[in-house]
């Protein structure tokens, strides 16, 4: 979407993420707004009427930046981020639509927070001078920024190895903000603010464009996924995000954000919905993803059509059938384990008996075997598991069996953790091979760990599928 036009409203109708396993889902309404600077200034509409208190109003008013690490348009053209499920989650508690205001730059969202234009703002990095300025919510994440380079040349060590080079950031970022520090280090480093966002310019870099550019560690790792030349060099600091408001918010608003975050931090949320977009990117190898993506390329395009029967029979997103098929056998219909499980999707002989498999090394019958197998342990799980734990969960049930589950949510309850989210159960499910825990649980020991790394792969695999599908698209 270009947000270099005169204000424009984008209406959408979506199922927000849930992200209280507890609670069920309701559709949210969402308007938002791109505006560009000087049409804030000298234009007059909705967006410049003062924010109404909570309990005389039916949305909630939030700002933000087009260029923020955690509020961005995803590989499916959603808008997606850690942040933008936040506060869909918030507004869904208060019972409110959602309205989002995005400007260009962290300035010009400043002054219209400060006139009250919104109720909040969100994705925003401000200096110790402006916050005096505003209240501050809690924090909830803290960001590494990285400098980004490409692998073909060298690793620079300083900021001084850096002049001269060819650098871009995202206009009006963060990362704009601390090479303007830099400079005063070193007054020769010349940069260019760019109107893109961090992920375009990771692309850029991956292709030799760039020399370098700035970006949270976490997209860095996530981009090497995608873009194997991609790599981070030292640490140039490390921000917060946090929920900012403007000076005298009325105290129904505090209060609820206040009450928000110790439910969420409490209840395991906060730290799931982290794991589900940065949990899982330390678990393949550069060869792992080089060796993926030529796959993708030669065997992927004579498979995709019993994938999309797959998805077509038990709903599950193709990809992420594919990326099981992958991490089982490489696409290989022909692997066979020591233990007797074989085919694409590595059924083990009791599932090819219980899905009447006929011959198990044919590709077709082993895909839609594997996917029905996957749906069922998905239908299987409690009613209290919400996607995409529901999803990951299931995924370690194909690997280990749904005893194991059991046995690991038993083990969850034992040490107060959460046996509906993965990220707790990702802790449990190792301790299965452990003889002090295996002897007091109903299904005995097991090899839980690969359980977790079966998911966590497959995961990273689903990822670089979607990604993959949205640049063929």
């Amino acid at each position: 979407m270009n947000v270099n036009m005169m204000s424009k409203e984008f209406h959408c109708v979506f199922d927000a993420p849930d992200l209280n396993i507890k609670r069920s889902r309701s559709i949210c309404r969402v308007v938002v707004i791109f505006i560009f600077v000087s049409t804030f200034v000298t234009g007059c509409g909705s967006y410049e009427k003062i924010a109404l208190p909570l309990a005389t109003t039916n949305e909630l008013i939030v700002i933000t930046v087009e260029h923020t690490d955690n509020f961005y348009i995803d590989a499916d053209g959603n808008f997606s981020g850690i942040t933008y499920d936040l506060v869909n989650e918030f507004a869904r508690e208060l019972g409110l639509d959602i309205r989002f205001v995005i400007f260009p730059q962290t300035t010009d969202a400043l002054v219209a927070l400060k006139k009250h234009r919104a109720h909040l703002a969100v994705g925003l990095d401000i200096t110790e001078e402006d916050s005096s300025n505003f209240s501050l919510g809690p924090v909830y994440l803290h960001t590494h920024h990285q400098l980004a380079f490409n692998i073909r040349q060298y690793e620079p060590q300083d900021i001084y190895q850096l002049v001269g080079k060819k650098i871009e950031v995202p206009v009006g970022s963060t990362h704009e903000k601390q090479l303007k520090k830099i400079k005063l280090q070193a007054p020769e480093l010349t940069w260019t603010a760019v109107e893109q966002s961090s992920e375009t310019l990771l692309a850029k870099l991956d292709l030799g464009e760039i020399n370098f550019t700035i970006a949270d560690s976490l997209h860095i790792k996530k981009a090497s996924h995608f873009y194997p030349r991609v790599k981070g060099a030292f640490e140039l600091n490390v921000s917060v995000s946090r929920w900012i408001f403007p000076k005298y918010t009325e105290k129904l608003l505090i209060d609820s954000t206040n009450v928000f975050f110790k439910r969420i931090i409490q209840e395991g949320v906060l730290g799931s919905l982290l794991d589900s977009y940065n949990g899982h990117y330390h678990q393949l190898s550069p060869g792992d993803i080089y060796f993926f993506k030529q796959k993708i390329n030669t065997v992927l395009p004579n498979l995709r059509r019993y994938f999309n029967q797959a998805e077509r029979l038990t709903g599950i997103d193709w990809r992420l059938i594919a990326a099981l098929a992958y991490q089982e056998s490489h696409w290989n219909p022909n692997a066979k384990s020591p233990t007797g499980v074989r085919g694409m999707m590595m059924l083990t002989q009791e599932t090819i008996q219980r899905m009447q498999v006929k011959n198990p090394t044919n590709v077709r019958q082993s895909i839609l075997a594997g996917a029905r197998y996957l749906q069922l342990l998905k239908n299987k799980l409690p009613e209290s598991i919400s996607e995409p734990d529901r999803t990951w969960i299931a995924l370690a049930a194909y690997n280990q069996g749904y005893g194991r589950i059991i046995d690991a949510r038993a083990l969850a309850d034992r040490f107060m953790l959460n046996p509906d989210l993965w990220i707790d159960l990702k802790k449990t499910l190792p301790l299965l091979s452990k003889a002090h825990f295996s002897s007091s649980i109903k299904y005995g020991s097991a090899r839980g760990a690969e359980a977790v790394t079966l998911t966590e792969s497959v995961r990273a695999y689903y990822e670089i599928l979607k990604n993959a599908a949205a640049e063929g698209s």
